[in-house]
């Protein structure tokens, strides 16, 4: 197994690209994102346009190698992007999650020739990625998968099937997990690989243009190279670790929600008056804010936390972003109830985004991991550190 420590096939043509932070995401969210984001929910889809900006601007893949078309981005800035866009538009970042999720085990545990093949192209988002994990029969229990893969005239065979698919009607690129005899091994498989069927799934309640599908896999035949990192690997290692790039991306994206809905209850709640008083000087009102304020700020250094231990490789990481994206997610839902609320009947009106922050929240709250399960593997982390 190499990774891209390895020798790098020749560099692309350097472009001049511009820079990444969050200030730059923020200005490029809210002139491009932000006042189109209810259009989009209405459409269930985020168009290829905006999807094509994104890559202009760098922002698919920022923390890949820059000789693979990459800006080396480090995890704590590609949080903040990240909070930016779910900020603007959680289906876009949730686009930005899975996109990230695939190219980060590339990145991670992909073999030079992989590394060679896909990575310039993930980079620049030339080549879109999604990740399959959740099944009709299997969600968050990845131990209930059952497609299969086997060994087949020197490659290998896939059949079953993955749904909820975030980005799965677009992708090019799949990021696959399936069960080989045992073990459960990590597939790329190519969107025009023969076999692949994509069925749109609409009508969601959150994250509604975020392009979800149900991916069937019917006697794909695959090369050799498909396998992602040693056959037995990826159940330890390539899942977990890839999930919690995805987990990190959610509670950055969650923090983005809170954010918007803080801004728009302060922005209502400025302009609106009951009984000639503007509804911002109300003792309740201020509370709610206040709460928002809080929260929004002590999740964001939960996320922060969490990247500065994945720049610096520490293992701890893990449980890190597992009470980053329980505290975040919790709290998102939380407050955009609570704008809904301040909103009043406006809140539950498509004239007003506090609607969509209010179902997109309740999504954070099941992907990547539900919150009932995080708060089981929290609790454990106190009893080992009772047991030290």
């Amino acid at each position: 197994m190499t990774t891209l420590s390895a020798a790098p096939p020749a560099a692309p043509p350097s472009r001049a690209l511009p820079t990444i932070d969050r200030a730059s995401a923020r200005a490029f969210a809210d002139e491009f994102i932000t006042p189109v984001a209810d259009a989009y929910d209405r459409a269930g889809a985020v168009p290829e346009e905006i999807q094509e900006r994104i890559g202009e601007r760098g922002l698919w893949a920022p923390f890949l190698p820059a000789r693979y078309g990459g800006r080396d981005l480090d995890m704590v800035t590609l949080g903040a992007v990240h909070e930016e866009m779910g900020r603007a538009c959680s289906s876009v970042r949730s686009l930005l999650t899975v996109h990230t999720m695939l190219a980060w085990a590339l990145k991670r545990w992909g073999s030079e020739e992989q590394i060679e093949r896909w990575a310039p192209d993930v980079a620049t988002g030339e080549v879109r990625g999604a990740f399959c994990l959740s099944e009709p029969g299997a969600g968050s229990d990845a131990a209930g998968i059952s497609t299969n893969v086997r060994p087949h005239k020197g490659g290998w065979l896939l059949n079953g099937r993955k749904k909820w698919i975030t980005g799965g009607q677009r992708a090019d690129l799949y990021l696959v997990f399936a069960r080989n005899e045992s073990s459960i091994v990590a597939l790329l498989v190519p969107r025009t690989a023969p076999g692949v069927s994509v069925t749109p799934i609409d009508d969601m309640l959150g994250t509604r243009a975020s392009l979800i599908a149900e991916v069937g896999f019917d006697d794909v035949e695959l090369g050799p190279d498909a396998l992602l990192g040693p056959s037995s690997f990826a159940s330890g290692m390539v899942l977990s670790g890839t999930l919690d790039l995805g987990r990190y991306s959610v509670a950055c994206g969650s923090v983005g929600i809170i954010q918007a809905a803080l801004e728009a209850c302060a922005h209502y709640t400025t302009h609106r008056t009951v009984g000639g008083s503007r509804l911002r000087d109300l003792d309740l009102i201020r509370a709610k804010l206040s709460d928002m304020v809080t929260d929004v700020r002590a999740a964001r250094l939960l996320c922060e936390r969490a990247g500065e231990l994945k720049d610096a490789d520490d293992p701890a990481t893990l449980m890190a972003t597992w009470i980053a994206k329980y505290f975040a997610s919790t709290a998102a839902a939380r407050h955009s109830t609570e704008a809904v609320q301040v909103h009043g009947a406006n809140g539950m009106s498509a004239d007003y985004p506090v609607a969509r922050l209010y179902r997109d929240a309740k999504v954070m709250e099941i992907i990547e991991g539900s919150n009932e399960i995080q708060r089981i593997t929290i609790a454990d982390e106190a009893f080992r550190e009772v047991a030290r």
